[in-house]
């Protein structure tokens, strides 16, 4: 009988190690993503094995967001915060000193090749912008499809580099996810092919697309320049309505996170038609066009190419 107990005892010992071990090993990584952009492509070469917390969420400014103390409670548990870098987070060294954060801070531009932004409308972005002057370096990389490929790099390194046993299932998801991005990057490539290159200017509110425009041949004219936060002035506008009339520009559109009212108001002063909204900085809730990245980037080619050619 008793030798009986003792087998069942050290099962039970060695069920409940095995059990300890699988416990510690499912705990997941517990990641910050800065704006909703990087938290669905850290999400999709995280999987299950992270916990994210995103800071700025749908359809959001990260340019002006005010960071809140539950921000700083999750910055403070985090393993790894991931941000896009080049000052596109102003609120970000804030938020870091209030949470008191050990975490790795990861910028997924490390790569990338900056561009300046045009200063042809920049006067508003020398206004009393605080935390959110960006310099003359447009921020907003991911808007190239290959840029993301390299941000998603980054991910999995950072995944890696912290925990070294899902590191296989981090490359592989990042491997399966690039193969999706490049599927989408020819998709984008096919659909502004088919604009005739004179047709090619659109009007933005804010000046997001700069990298869009390097990597796909499509000219953005925006009237706010980088900054969300600074209103343009007069002279601005009057000379932004001489440089659509000028160049003809086919289409204008809102973003989902800024205030289309100056955009209606060169809207009627060039007649130009109000196209669909447009996702610079952020995505849609789960419920909107824009729920992933790929969603955003789908649908801002679909409302560019149906403004411009009909249909």
């Amino acid at each position: 009988m008793l030798k009986h107990f003792r087998r069942a005892l050290a099962l039970i010992v060695i069920t409940l190690s095995a059990l300890g071990g699988t416990q510690a090993v499912a705990e997941p990584l517990k990641v910050v993503a800065s704006f909703t952009i990087i938290a669905d492509l850290a999400k999709n070469v995280g999987g299950d094995r992270v916990a994210l917390t995103t800071v700025v969420g749908p359809n959001g400014d990260a340019h002006v967001y005010e960071p809140s103390p539950a921000d700083a409670v999750a910055m403070a548990k985090a393993d790894i915060v991931l941000v896009n870098g080049l000052h596109f987070e102003g609120f970000l060294q804030r938020l870091v000193d209030a949470s008191a954060t050990h975490a790795a801070i990861v910028e997924l531009t490390k790569g990338v090749t900056p561009i300046q932004f045009k200063p042809d409308f920049a006067e508003a972005d020398h206004a009393d912008t605080g935390d959110h002057d960006h310099g003359s370096v447009d921020p907003h990389a991911f808007q190239s499809i290959p840029n993301a490929e390299i941000y998603v790099k980054n991910i999995a390194d950072a995944f890696c580099a912290a925990d070294s046993e899902g590191c296989g299932d981090y490359r592989a998801n990042a491997e399966t996810y690039t193969q999706k991005l490049r599927m989408l990057d020819a998709e984008v490539r096919a659909a502004i092919a088919s604009i005739s290159p004179e047709k090619r200017v659109v009007i933005t509110s804010h000046d997001a697309f700069g990298y869009f425009e390097r990597e796909y041949g499509l000219t953005f004219l925006a009237p706010q320049g980088i900054s969300t936060d600074a209103e343009p002035s007069a002279a601005d506008v009057a000379k932004l309505v001489k440089q659509i009339r000028q160049d003809k520009a086919a289409a204008i559109f809102v973003e989902n996170m800024t205030n289309p009212r100056m955009v209606e108001q060169i809207a009627a002063e060039t007649g130009i038609t109000v196209g669909g909204a447009l996702y610079s900085d952020a995505l849609s809730g789960p419920d909107g066009p824009a729920a992933t990245y790929i969603d955003m980037m789908q649908n801002n080619v679909r409302q560019i190419k149906s403004a411009i050619l009909g249909g």
